[in-house]
């Protein structure tokens, strides 16, 4: 008889298990009515769910529907006689971060202690990420103390966020004090720890500390990955210092370390910038031959070499390739294809191309717009210019920049007053050149009075804008 018992807990308890799997299995391909009929089926069979179970449920139900969704679960919890553990309140806790909900994620935290559930250092870490990620860094600071303080014994996660949350909220100068103060302390940090104070140090311009951690890391035993390198790189092309950027990579190239389409696409794309287009197809050939794994991004950055050099043959094969991969086209990818259309005097390709990307269903398409404005306003055909003006939900100060200076180029100084005054009224900035263009044109053209008048609408609107 006790055999039998023992033989039907152990069924019991594997049943669950399989139970438990296939629930996450189906909260990860975001199946959730699907997920709750199975644990309907399975306490039919005499298959109940544990703790493990319900937790899945609020991990699911906090990241695709919502938190308080997430909350609900408690409920059924209780009715089922389950206690909710520390694991089903961290989900809890995170699910409110993700939604912002600061003061929630604080409750939850309280109401976790008030139930005898002990945090874990786990908990402390989500609600400390969650309060850099809210910019409140000082709480955060104050939690990070609560761990230092108490019984729980920080990870590399915790210090790891700690580092990050200060980088990431301007504390940089901080986070190194911390990490020298930890290291002095007997830490020893993961190649994430040196990537993220990279990271930090570059945003804020220490490029010579940011290469002394690069080479710490190779004299600590580390090998700098793809993500610690290119930072760096960005780095030195963002603040135009291109030579020293192209040193570190051939630097790289000569340990031997490993190049992904990222890294070798940030080079092409800084070399674009700068107009080296012959040196930019030199890396890519390069990345091309070391059979390199190409993402869009990376396809992306390739087209837009290929459409700055002309070679539209190109790009559109590349475009040929990306659907044959498997991988899509976003909306970077189609505003790149209009802008070198336009480029090229292919207006009509442009256009029948932004049509195709608004049937594709890519509703933030403003800079496309703003490239076929350009383009159409390039070869003299303002009028198509203002019908796609017209005909746009969102305009920017590029849009309408663009057109009172064509308009004005064409003698059309009354036109160009009237988008000059709307630019102005939506709160944007124009060029002043553009608006003493406007101006004088009016004032020159016979129209002085107008002229007098506008000025005077300039003054008003700014006033009111102010």
């Amino acid at each position: 008889m006790c055999l039998r018992k023992r033989r039907r807990r152990m069924v019991s308890r594997l049943s669950t298990r399989l139970l438990n799997v296939c629930i996450a299995s189906l909260c990860k391909a975001h199946k959730l009515e699907k997920a709750e009929l199975v644990i309907i089926d399975g306490i039919r069979l005499g298959v109940l769910p544990d703790v493990v179970t319900y937790n899945t449920l609020i991990d699911a139900y906090c990241r695709f529907v919502g938190i308080d969704a997430g909350y609900s679960i408690l409920y059924r919890m209780g009715e089922a006689g389950i206690t909710p553990d520390v694991i089903s309140y961290n989900s809890l806790i995170a699910g409110a971060i993700r939604n912002c909900r600061i003061t929630q994620s604080l409750d939850l935290f309280d109401e976790m202690i008030k139930k005898g559930i002990t945090p874990d250092v786990w908990s402390y870490n989500t609600l400390m990420h969650g309060l850099f990620k809210l910019g409140k860094p000082d709480v955060a600071n104050r939690v990070f103390r609560d761990i230092i303080l108490g019984e729980h014994s920080p990870s590399a996660a915790t210090f790891n966020i700690m580092m990050n949350g200060l980088c990431k909220n301007g504390y940089t100068k901080n986070a190194f004090m911390l990490f020298r103060n930890l290291q002095h302390h007997g830490f020893m940090p993961e190649l994430v720890t040196y990537n993220i104070l990279v990271n930090g140090l570059c945003k804020i311009g220490r490029l010579e500390s940011a290469r002394r951690i690069l080479k710490e890391i190779g004299e600590l035993g580390h090998i700098p990955n793809a993500i610690t390198y290119t930072t760096v790189l960005k780095c030195f092309f963002s603040k135009r210092k291109f030579e020293e950027g192209l040193e570190l990579l051939s630097e790289m190239k000569s340990k031997g370390y490993t190049f992904d389409g990222f890294a070798y696409c940030t080079v092409i794309g800084a070399l674009i910038k700068i107009g080296k287009v012959k040196e930019a197809t030199e890396y890519m050939v390069d990345m091309m031959r070391t059979g390199t794994e190409l993402d869009i991004v990376s396809y992306n950055t390739l087209i837009n070499m290929y459409c700055k050099d002309g070679k539209l043959e190109e790009a559109y094969k590349l475009l040929n390739e990306i659907e044959k991969k498997g991988l899509e086209c976003d909306k970077y990818t189609h505003t790149i294809m209009i802008d070198g259309l336009c480029k090229a005097g292919n207006i009509e390709g442009a256009a029948q191309h932004l049509k195709y990307m608004n049937m594709m269903g890519f509703d933030s398409n403003l800079v496309a717009f703003n490239c076929l404005v350009d383009g159409l306003c390039k070869v003299g055909q303002i009028d198509g210019a203002m019908k796609v003006y017209k005909s746009m939900e969102v305009r920017d100060s590029f849009t309408y920049s663009t057109l009172v200076h064509n308009l004005c180029r064409d003698g059309r100084y009354r036109s160009a007053a009237k988008i000059l005054l709307s630019c102005l009224r939506n709160g944007m900035k124009i060029l002043k050149s553009a608006q003493r263009a406007v101006l004088l044109g009016l004032r020159y053209s016979g129209f002085p009075k107008e002229a007098k008048k506008l000025k005077s609408k300039i003054q008003i609107t700014r006033i009111l804008n102010h």
